[in-house]
């Protein structure tokens, strides 16, 4: 769907005459009727982490997570409870959040591709409409376009902050990982090698992560304490001067499982519970690609052991811990400026982290621990009572979501649909199609689609799978084997390719 282009306003007329769509969809109170506040929010923080498994909440009944942060903004939020990224992987996943594009249209294939130029994003939107455009954390944009930001700090500015500690980051990764930050763009060092080559001390870890330890870096000096201070600092020197669009995106939970300390204090692997999947899938039922990564882990081998497993876990958890407080202090300076009652607020992970779920760990799968995601939206005026929509929804969605929220044009054509009515009316029932997508351009690509109550994931040279979540929701009895499901299976095979046949699908 293409859309006209308005004229963009200067700042000075936004903040004179007020936001370009002051006569856009109005917002509701939080009984669903329509009605027009006499302010409306104007301000959009949206608030990242990478790698958070969705059901990890304390929240959402998990008793081992200790995320009293998000879990006081998601009890003032409307939560997407069947939340899926569209790619679950950093790069693709983050180009369909701001592009509101699937991968195959995008083409961000994985974490080694540049997002095209053509397709601009909420960025260009917010700061075409007069917003200040911000991104404070990582975004992974692989090569050096900025992609509208009007202010932007990374990876290469913290390290300018703490200096030398670089060395004990760069020891903690263990090998060059653009995906963690370290280089933030690969080209920087292929022409010339990784400068920390014997240079770093290692650690004896089998494979490219570690199992997991407390931080030798200062708890202030890490990563999330950095987009902390500085999103607040933007806040303080921006924030009233004209409407802001903050994108404030931390690396953890992400590994290196490596968190401050005070945090991996708090969690002791002795306690961590295995979760009841690992070592019960029936491996005949499973794509071999699953089958193998179940066996051997190639990431983090040690893994295979129980015991390694819950130190795993358990910095898993701290490391969650600790980007939660980085939250929290974002959201208290928010409410300590006055800008709250101006601002809508969004929290989401660009996917998710298996954990052990099936004995798989990281994400790359399309299993819910995986592919889903947590996505809450506090708008003022419409949330205060809070709120869990159970529709299926796509992180594709955001891009249209904001725009209708804040009445702005996007900057292109879209893929996703808002998310609007839903936030109003979470109880609003709507059959919806969500789709994602990996590894494609590969002979290993595969696509997904959940409808409904079924899971259905297509693997080019592979098993297919389908799973019913209400009746299955661990995911643990792959329907597409069984004859009786065969018609079901074809049924949304064919949905599947009505959303797009690349040419490595067969009919």
């Amino acid at each position: 769907m293409d859309f006209e282009q308005r004229m963009p306003i200067t700042r000075k007329q936004f903040l004179t005459t007020g936001s370009v769509a002051a006569a856009a969809l109005p917002f509701a109170a939080g009984s669903g009727a329509q009605t027009t506040p006499s302010r409306r929010p104007k301000n959009v923080l949206f608030l990242m982490t990478d790698q958070h498994k969705p059901d990890c909440l304390a929240v959402e009944g998990d008793k081992v997570a200790r995320t009293p942060n998000i879990d006081g903004f998601a009890r003032t939020a409307m939560r997407f409870s069947s939340a899926y990224c569209t790619n679950p992987v950093c790069t693709p996943s983050r180009a369909s959040i701001l592009t509101g594009l699937h991968t195959h249209h995008h083409r961000t294939w994985n974490n080694s591709t540049p997002w095209p130029f053509e397709h601009k994003t909420l960025a260009h939107a917010f700061t075409r409409a007069g917003y200040m455009s911000a991104l404070i954390g990582k975004m992974h944009f692989v090569d050096a376009q900025t992609h509208g930001f009007d202010y932007r700090l990374d990876f290469n500015d913290w390290w300018q902050q703490i200096g030398p500690e670089t060395k004990l980051y760069a020891e903690e990764l263990g090998r060059a990982n653009s995906g963690s930050g370290l280089p933030q763009i690969d080209d920087l060092w292929r022409d010339f090698g990784d400068p920390w080559k014997g240079v770093r001390e290692l650690d004896g870890r089998k494979g490219s992560v570690h199992t997991g330890r407390a931080s030798k870096i200062p708890e202030e000096h890490h990563f999330e304490n950095f987009v902390a201070r500085e999103s607040i600092r933007f806040l303080k020197n921006h924030g009233k001067e004209q409407p802001f669009f903050l994108i404030s995106s931390m690396l953890k939970p992400h590994d290196p499982f490596m968190p401050g300390k005070r945090f991996a204090d708090m969690f002791r692997p002795e306690d961590m519970q295995l979760p009841e999947t690992l070592g019960k899938v029936d491996l005949n039922t499973i794509p071999r690609r699953v089958r193998n990564a179940i066996a051997t882990n190639p990431p983090c081998p040690e893994l295979l052991d129980p015991v390694a497993a819950k130190i795993h876990l358990a910095m898993y958890y701290a490391n969650l811990a600790h980007a939660d407080d980085a939250v929290g202090q974002i959201l208290r300076a928010l409410k300590d400026l006055g800008l709250e009652q101006d601002t809508i607020v969004i929290y989401a992970s660009d996917h998710g982290e298996m954990l052990g779920e099936h004995g798989l760990w990281q994400k790359f799968q399309f299993y819910d621990p995986s592919c889903g995601v947590p996505l809450m939206f506090r708008v003022p005026g419409m949330t205060e009572a809070g709120g869990r929509c159970e529709t299926p929804v796509s992180l594709v969605d955001l891009m249209p979501t904001l725009c209708d929220l804040c009445g702005l044009t996007p900057p292109g054509r879209y893929d996703g649909t808002s998310l609007t009515d839903r936030i109003r009316q979470p109880k609003l029932r709507k059959n919806t199609n969500v789709y994602a997508e990996f590894d494609l351009q590969t002979p290993n690509a595969k696509y997904m689609l959940r409808s409904g109550d079924y899971k259905y994931s297509y693997w080019v040279n592979d098993m297919p799978e389908l799973y019913n979540l209400r009746d299955d929701p661990k995911e643990m009895r792959n329907l597409a084997i069984f004859p009786e499901h065969k018609g079901r299976v074809a049924e949304l095979h064919a949905r599947l390719l009505d959303w797009h046949r690349p040419a490595e699908m067969k009919a």
